[in-house]
């Protein structure tokens, strides 16, 4: 499981093309391991890390210092840029690199500070790269039943029930899917690892690159965020507690989210009478800090899902994107996987109750498309008429799974 199979395998058709590849994803959720595990298949390959002085060094000395590779072997040489995301023009460095050396040299970019957003300024990399996300580790990943997108998409709530997933979906809950806390499985080591997560993340990487000062009222901020997972998050609600403007606050929450901390899924207004069209709902990467057990299962669904959108789009099956649907009068739906803003399918979320959600009978009513209520109990597997429709009931180990 630490070969990260599904990312290999979303980056193989990348490492043919003369663009760079950058892999961007949360800090310590393995992008710097599939990195070597890529290297090994070049014969020649050089890894430079902007955090480790002597390469910063080495690089202000000779920006070309790769050049040093031996070039005689038929494939080309790899050289790793790692973090590279910190080096102050970085994109313009990146641009130089490559238009000087694309010929000769495969490069690849890793860094944890959205290398796809993070600083607007310098010259454009546009047709200079391809991006793939990293995520910690899923359960589709895990447990590697997942179906081939065409197979999976014939029947999007079929379910293939097993015993392993249950175990991998009940460890992930415990310690989250980053690598470090889940191969220890070790709860004491968990919360170690999640506060001096949390504090580096916004004491390094979000302090130093971002230019916040007020350190500590972000941290305020993200000491708030889990009780909000799951609902309609309230930038003005949020801003009032501590006690700073809606501007900052709103900035403030791209920042964490440019760096991983956080992802927002927006709402699907199309076709849905008296929707709310402008409140995201907010989620955690570090999910296991959740203390509301529904809270923390929606969570895990919705990291389940997102990981799985964005990699679709990202291999070029289209463009999909994960929302929530709620109306003014209260009736929501947890997700809805779309395809060029397309509902595809509904998705809801229960902790213990089989019972069908009646906004799910409504919203499939209105958008006509298949759903399936995941349920965070094992043994449960069972299809409900709605019309001319079905939906399913299932444990959500046994459906996430399946997700490619």
């Amino acid at each position: 499981m630490e070969k990260r199979l599904l990312y290999q395998s979303t980056i193989a058709p990348f490492l043919g093309m003369e663009q760079m590849l950058f892999i961007a994803g949360p800090r310590q959720c393995g992008k710097t391991t599939l990195a070597k595990m890529i290297a090994e298949g070049f014969e020649s390959s050089l890894y430079f890390n902007w955090d480790i002085i002597t390469d910063r060094k080495k690089l202000r000395e000779n920006p070309y210092f790769y050049e040093v590779l031996d070039r005689k072997s038929s494939k080309k040489p790899l050289v790793l840029f790692d973090e590279i995301h910190k080096l102050n023009q970085w994109k313009n460095y990146l641009k130089g690199v490559y238009d000087r050396s694309h010929g000769d040299f495969k490069f690849i970019g890793t860094g944890s500070g959205r290398l796809d957003l993070f600083r607007k300024g310098g010259d454009s990399l546009a047709g200079r790269y391809f991006l793939v996300h990293v995520w910690p580790f899923t359960l589709a990943e895990l447990a590697q039943v997942s179906c081939r997108f065409e197979e999976f998409w014939r029947n999007p709530c079929s379910v293939k029930s097993s015993s392993s997933t249950l175990e991998i979906w009940k460890r992930l809950e415990a310690y989250s899917g980053f690598p470090t806390p889940y191969l220890s499985a070790n709860r004491e080591i968990y919360r170690v690892w999640s506060d001096t997560y949390r504090n580096q993340l916004i004491r390094e990487d979000v302090r130093d690159l971002s230019g916040i000062i007020k350190i500590d009222s972000v941290e305020a901020m993200v000491d708030l965020l889990p009780a909000r997972v799951g609902s309609p998050l309230s930038i003005n609600n949020l801003a009032r507690d501590i006690e700073v403007s809606f501007d900052t606050a709103k900035a403030w929450l791209e920042t964490l989210e440019r760096f991983f901390l956080i992802f927002r899924v927006a709402p699907y207004a199309k076709k849905i009478s008296r929707a709310i069209t402008k409140e995201q709902k907010l989620y955690l990467y570090d999910y296991a800090q959740i203390e509301d057990p529904a809270s923390r299962f929606e969570n895990m669904v919705a990291l389940e899902l997102a990981r799985a959108v964005k990699n679709w789009t990202e291999r070029g099956f289209g463009r999909f994107d994960l929302r929530y649907v709620r109306s003014k009068d209260k009736e929501e739906c947890d997700f809805l996987i779309t395809e060029k803003q397309t509902p595809k399918l509904l998705i809801e979320c229960k902790l213990s109750d089989p019972n069908i959600s009646k906004s799910l009978v409504k919203f499939q009513d209105v958008l006509k498309v298949p759903a399936i209520q995941l349920v965070n109990e094992s043994g449960i597997n069972r299809m409900i008429r709605n019309g001319s429709q079905t939906i399913t009931v299932a444990s959500a180990h046994d459906w996430l799974c399946t997700l490619p």
